[in-house]
């Protein structure tokens, strides 16, 4: 597969959108809490609707592209070496079948799917899906980025405009930033513009990619909370990369990413926000 065309989005909206509607969204709240096991900690949590998500996305991508490699992050955390040699495999797919699990668990309605198409450890296509909202973004590279609604409405994505710092606003999820990150980037918060802590990277990129916010950053993460949104928004007109300057990609360590409309307010952000320097 040398390109990712609107034929294969069709299929794979299909395989998203029914997993969500048969094990994703019979179960938003409506979990006990022996529904819900902790994995790392308290704030990372698991549930049937990710593993069986997940199994049904599987099968279904595994019945239409025979020998690609595919699998989700509960899949990855049985089996780490499922991401070596990502660079060597001509097709493989990574899923985030529930990403904000603990915003699912709460009952919050700031969950999705994500899922990312690599071609030789590069990404050429992604997507994110809102279930509550039945809305996608999706990207393939160099084909532009756009937004499909619950009745198939469809809409080029764009990045905000860039604007000095005091006017810029943002999305970012402290309580998962180690120190002193955390604490230095609290201090600066009073320099910039509203922000957002919606704790799902779903909605960290859809705000980016669709021009609801400036930027957003995350000092953790796998490959499949962030493959899927920078694809999209760098399709949409952003520019984002690891905190080194370096771009984000599926074999890129450590797991940073900062998006922003533009290089100038990634720098900004970095400096200014981050508080980090070239």
């Amino acid at each position: 597969m040398a390109g990712f065309s609107d034929s294969h989005f069709d299929d794979l909206k299909q395989i998203v959108r029914a997993a969500a509607d048969t094990e994703i969204m019979p179960r938003f709240r409506t979990l006990g809490r022996e529904d819900v096991e902790t994995k790392k900690s308290a704030i990372d949590v698991v549930t049937e609707a990710d593993t069986l998500a997940e199994i049904q996305i599987t099968k279904a991508l595994q019945a239409l592209y025979p020998g690609a490699l595919v699998f989700g992050e509960e899949a990855h955390a049985r089996d780490t070496c499922l991401t070596s040699g990502l660079d060597e495999v001509e097709l493989a797919f990574i899923i985030d079948p529930v990403d904000g699990t603990l915003n699912f668990v709460k009952g919050l309605p700031l969950f999705g799917t994500l899922l990312s198409v690599i071609r030789y450890g590069e990404p050429i296509g992604g997507m994110i899906y809102d279930p509550v909202n039945r809305a996608f973004l999706m990207a393939s590279r160099g084909g532009g980025a756009r937004q499909v609604s619950a009745t198939g409405h469809e809409t080029r994505l764009r990045v905000a405009a860039p604007a000095p710092l005091k006017d810029m606003s943002g999305s970012m999820c402290l309580m998962f930033f180690p120190e002193p990150h955390k604490t230095r980037i609290a201090n600066q918060l009073g320099r910039i513009g509203p922000f957002h802590g919606v704790n799902c990277s779903v909605y960290d990129y859809w705000l980016v990619a669709t021009g609801g916010a400036h930027f957003c950053f995350n000092l953790c993460g796998q490959i499949w909370d962030h493959l899927a949104g920078t694809l999209i928004h760098s399709e949409a007109g952003g520019f984002n990369a690891h905190f080194d300057g370096s771009p984000y990609n599926a074999l890129g360590e450590p797991a940073n990413v900062l998006a922003a409309p533009d290089q100038e307010s990634w720098e900004l952000i970095r400096r200014e926000v981050v508080g980090l320097s070239a």
